[in-house]
């Protein structure tokens, strides 16, 4: 009895006005480029670098990532395009999906090789800022596979098995493991341990790249084991089991090496970025232009308070002379009133004085009449 599952949708084409045909398949593979490209330069700005140096790198490194991509998978099935009653052009039809992750990041970083050469930055560094958004990048384009109706596993009876409807190329409808959703899952879960582990560890010289690396390869190894699709096997296992082997010990050798000769991250990771004077998006000459302007305010405000002390000394200055013209008049007032006591007193003592003189005259006066009657 049929609980649940996840449907296959029944085309993995539309039309958009009857016109434009819109592939899953490469949408998908574009968000994913995009969401890359916005996460590595959000990681690349935090680290130093100037803004949009990882999208010039990245015109480069995904045109030669598709083709690498596409060639490994071309060549490591080369049946499907060159056997008896197969079409060799098929091979070109990239639309209609067959990408090899293993030859799309060689390729790939031979691209972004030559692009840091032009922009005079480390390939390690760029490589480490865009590490988690490329595991987003596979996580969204493994949707891809879903449009197609392609990369299930095994048949299986749970509630989340990929309901498979299309019957071409050798399709047996039914119910089975969906392998890209796992596959989508575990990349994200990738992100997030390479995002985590270069925060924690502060990775550099590419070792977040390398740990981005070996943790895909761990579970593209037990993905690929689930699948039914035809492959070449060896020694009993497909050929992409042992590819995520030999991958995966090579990138945990590179973190050993790497952290011993060259720990730590990398001081400049772009030659230039920190200049105030060569910034492309003038954020530095702003940020210099508003010191300045914060500093002259600084030193105005010091003026004004320096005129308003002085100001506030002059009106001491002067309370102290209004202070001293007091005392002044003060003294002044009662030396002027000592000297009219003065002045009083002395012409009281005038007039008394010449009160005694008269009255002694009276007298010698009243004397000589006595005589002379």
């Amino acid at each position: 009895m049929e609980i649940a599952y996840i449907p296959s949708p029944s085309r993995g084409v539309y039309e958009l006005f009857g016109v434009i045909p819109l592939r899953g398949y490469a949408f998908c593979i574009i968000i994913g480029v995009f969401v890359a490209v916005w996460l590595g330069n959000r990681r690349w700005i935090a680290r130093g670098g100037r803004p949009g140096t990882v999208a010039d790198i990245a015109v480069w490194a995904v045109p030669f990532g598709l083709v690498g991509g596409r060639l490994y998978h071309v060549i490591t099935d080369y049946q499907l395009y060159f056997s008896e009653g197969q079409d060799w052009v098929d091979a070109f039809k990239i639309w209609e999906g067959g990408l090899g992750i293993w030859g799309a990041i060689a390729f790939g970083a031979v691209g972004a090789w030559i692009g840091c050469r032009s922009r005079g930055v480390p390939l390690p560094a760029w490589a480490d800022a865009l590490a988690p958004g490329i595991a987003l990048a596979q996580a969204i384009g493994r949707w891809g596979n879903w449009f197609n109706q392609e990369l299930y596993g095994r048949e299986t009876d749970l509630p989340w098995a990929l309901h498979i409807t299309s019957s071409t190329d050798g399709r047996v409808p039914g119910y089975y493991h969906p392998t890209f959703l796992y596959e989508s899952l575990w990349c994200i879960g990738v992100a997030v341990l390479v995002i985590w582990a270069d925060r924690r560890f502060k990775l550099g010289h590419g070792r977040a790249f390398a740990l981005y690396v070996a943790a895909y390869c761990a579970g593209r190894f037990w993905i690929e084991a689930m699948r039914v699709d035809e492959a070449h096997h060896f020694l009993g296992m497909r050929l992409n089991e042992w590819t995520s082997i030999v991958v995966f010990l090579l990138a945990v050798l590179y973190i050993v090496l790497s952290a011993r000769l060259r720990p730590g991250r990398e001081e400049v990771v772009e030659p230039g970025a920190s200049d105030d004077d060569t910034d492309d998006d003038g954020a530095a000459v702003k940020l210099d232009k508003k010191s300045e302007d914060e500093d002259s305010e600084t030193k105005d405000s010091e003026g004004k308070k320096s005129d308003a002390g002085k100001s506030d000394a002059g009106k001491s200055d002067a309370g102290k002379s209004d202070a001293g013209k007091s005392e002044a008049e003060k003294s002044a007032d009662e030396k002027e009133t000592a000297e009219a006591e003065t002045d009083s007193s002395s012409g009281s003592s005038e007039s008394e004085t010449d009160d005694s003189s008269s009255s002694v005259e009276a007298k010698d006066e009243e004397a000589e009449s006595a005589k002379k009657a």
